[in-house]
C-alpha cells in the first residue's frame, strides 16, 4: 500500500477513497468534480493528483457514477461506504459533515423547487413554478409571460423566493 507522506490525517490512497464514497454517502444528489475535489480536500494529507488518479479507480471499479459531469454513489459504493466508514479519523469524518451540511440543505431546497418554460404558438411562454415539500407539490402555478427573457426572470425570481411567495400567497387568500 503506497503511504502519502503529510501532514493529514488521511495517509494513502484507499483512505482517500474512503473518503470520497463518505462525502457522497452524505449527499442526496451528484456533484461536479470540482465540488467533490474541495469536499475532499478537507484533510491536509491529500494531493489534487492522488484525488483524481481515486475518483479515476472509484469510476472503474463501478463503485462511482459520473454522468455529464457530475459524480454519484453506485449501489456498489454505497454499500462499500457503508461497511468502511468507521475508519476513516473522526476528525475527518467531522470536517466533511460541517462542509456537506450547507451543500445538502443547498441540494434539498433545490430539488422542492421546479421551474420551467415553454413556447406558445401564437406567442409569449407558458411559465411552470412549484414548490413541494419533500412528501408533494404544495403549490404549483402558470403564469404568462411575454417573452423568453421575461420568462426566465420569474423562474429566477421563484427558485430565489420560493418559500415567501407561498407564504405571502397563503396570506393573500386566508385575508
Amino acid at each position: 500500500m503506497e503511504v502519502i507522506e503529510s501532514f493529514g490525517f488521511i495517509h494513502n490512497k484507499l483512505e482517500i477513497k474512503l473518503l470520497i464514497l463518505y462525502i457522497l454517502r452524505r449527499l442526496p444528489e451528484a456533484i461536479s468534480f470540482d465540488t467533490l475535489a474541495e469536499l475532499t480536500m478537507c484533510d491536509e494529507g491529500i494531493s489534487y493528483f492522488d484525488f483524481t488518479q481515486c475518483v479515476t479507480d472509484l469510476v472503474s471499479n463501478d463503485n462511482l457514477l459520473v454522468s455529464d459531469g457530475f459524480y454519484s454513489l453506485t449501489k456498489k459504493g454505497a454499500k462499500n461506504s457503508d461497511i468502511t466508514e468507521s475508519s476513516l479519523p473522526y476528525s475527518v469524518r467531522t470536517k466533511v459533515e460541517k462542509s456537506t451540511s450547507a451543500l445538502r440543505a443547498v441540494m434539498n431546497r433545490s430539488s422542492m423547487i421546479k421551474t420551467s418554460h415553454d413556447a406558445q404558438k401564437d406567442s409569449g411562454f407558458k411559465v411552470r413554478l412549484a414548490l413541494a415539500d419533500g412528501v408533494g407539490e404544495i403549490v404549483s402555478m402558470e403564469l404568462f409571460a411575454a417573452n423568453e427573457k421575461q420568462a426566465i426572470a420569474l423562474e429566477n425570481g421563484f427558485r430565489k423566493n420560493a418559500e415567501s411567495i407561498y407564504n405571502k400567497l397563503i396570506d393573500i387568500i386566508l385575508e
